[in-house]
């Protein structure tokens, strides 16, 4: 009876944010419009070319048998190190090299073909949902700071605090079951190991049976598919968060987020920025470069935060992912969260080492013309403001509580849901 309540309650919130969010785009019909081809712009631009070679050569190299022989190859390093099998450092390369969502979508073929475990997938998803270098230190970097030093603290940073991730998650589902440890058969040596990896490329191979020809066509089918329900999210998020800040609904919500700023000395400017990186982060990270009133170290800190988060956007698109699979959401949202704190942390920490601060010299303020138009909503100008002209207007004050409440409770039960559900598989 109780679950059946709770259904309606999160079916009437459910309705109401999306009833608003529909009102917003009949109010604001041109602003709504110029977002969406914003963030198709960013997918178009940067996004499809970036990710669709991956893409596919992951599917080839699946099909192919190669990932399950590097399985082999680095299964004494996974195992110690992350209580992982060795495949996952595919996942782990194929991460650093495309970035979200590649590691999700890697991952949850692998455990589709059951060569890992639900809790080994929920560990290696933990710590492989990276950035890829060509963002920090083209988009991020040289686009929004125009400063290729940034580049390097941040990726510095990224990938030291993934790692950090990787070994704490270690202890995550500690006591479930493993896939087995790639034995030596008897009479062989450890000096053997690129013959049985050998030997394990043609076996998975075989099991797939597919040729080439179809197995390229296979693969370049599904990237493509997995990359328009990327692009309906980017533009999804992008038109939402332009919505929100239309009806001043950022400002509302973002009144916590100033709080804690103030409390800490962050500067005010820095606010719109954090809320649009909660949600997206190429929006994110282009208004945080472009808050002129902050402090550098600032505005690379909460990069390096928002850029590990990576944004309920891409969090959709990894549970999008994972439907067909057991692997439940909420390690991941910890995992996210605990690694934008680290890398935070990190990026204070190398700068206080020296590490970056010649980017000062270099520094402009200057949005990259493919992200410049996500920038909107950023400025160095007083959040009290901003917040005074919101509260000005009781309506929309009313209506973004409501939204909030919505989406907050949405997320929440969202989680719970995939966690349940993953449990009752």
């Amino acid at each position: 009876m109780k679950t059946s309540r709770r259904q309606h309650f999160s079916t009437v919130l459910l309705g109401i944010m999306v009833v608003l969010f529909t009102i917003a785009l009949v109010l604001y019909p041109k602003q709504g419009f110029e977002a969406g081809i914003a963030g198709l712009k960013v997918f178009w631009d940067i996004v499809f070319p970036s990710l669709l070679p991956f893409f596919i050569l992951s599917e080839l190299m699946l099909g192919l048998g190669i990932v399950r022989g590097f399985g082999v190859l680095l299964e004494p390093l996974m195992r110690p190190l992350f209580s992982v099998p060795g495949v996952g450092a595919f996942a782990l390369s194929m991460g650093l090299a495309a970035g979200y969502p590649m590691d999700a979508v890697i991952t949850a073929r692998f455990r589709e073909s059951k060569m890992c475990t639900r809790a080994e997938g929920e560990r290696l998803l933990a710590f492989t949902n990276t950035a890829d270098p060509l963002f920090m230190f083209g988009a991020v970097a040289v686009g929004m700071f125009k400063s290729p030093a940034v580049g390097g603290l941040l990726a510095i940073a990224h990938y030291a605090s993934s790692f950090l991730v990787g070994v704490t998650f270690k202890l995550w589902g500690k006591g479930q079951p493993s896939t087995p440890k790639s034995t030596v058969p008897p009479g062989t040596s450890r000096r053997n190991i690129l013959v049985r990896a050998y030997d394990e490329m043609i076996k998975a191979h075989h099991e797939d049976g597919r040729p080439f020809g179809k197995l390229l066509g296979n693969a370049v089918t599904e990237s493509v598919q997995t990359l328009l329900m990327i692009a309906g999210f980017i533009v999804f998020f992008s038109v939402l968060i332009d919505m929100m800040h239309q009806a001043h609904i950022m400002s509302v919500i973002g009144l916590p987020v100033a709080f804690v700023y103030h409390i800490f000395g962050i500067n005010g400017g820095l606010v719109p920025p954090t809320l649009a990186g909660l949600l997206e982060i190429d929006i994110g990270t282009a208004q945080t470069a472009a808050v002129a009133a902050a402090p550098l170290i600032q505005k690379l800190a909460l990069c390096s935060a928002i850029i590990a988060w990576s944004g309920l956007s891409v969090h959709a698109q990894v549970a999008s992912v994972l439907t067909n699979t057991d692997i439940r959401m909420t390690p991941y949202f910890l995992a996210r969260l605990y690694h934008a704190v680290l890398a935070a942390i990190l990026t204070v920490v190398f700068w206080g080492l020296g590490v970056g601060k010649s980017a000062v010299a270099a520094f402009a303020v200057h949005a990259s013309p493919i992200l410049a138009p996500l920038s909107r909503g950023a400025s160095g100008g007083s959040f009290w403001s901003v917040m005074g002209t919101a509260v000005s207007n009781f309506g929309w004050v009313l209506a973004a509580l409501l939204a909030l409440s919505a989406l907050l409770y949405w997320f929440t039960r969202s989680v719970r849901f995939l966690s349940l559900g993953a449990r009752a598989k």
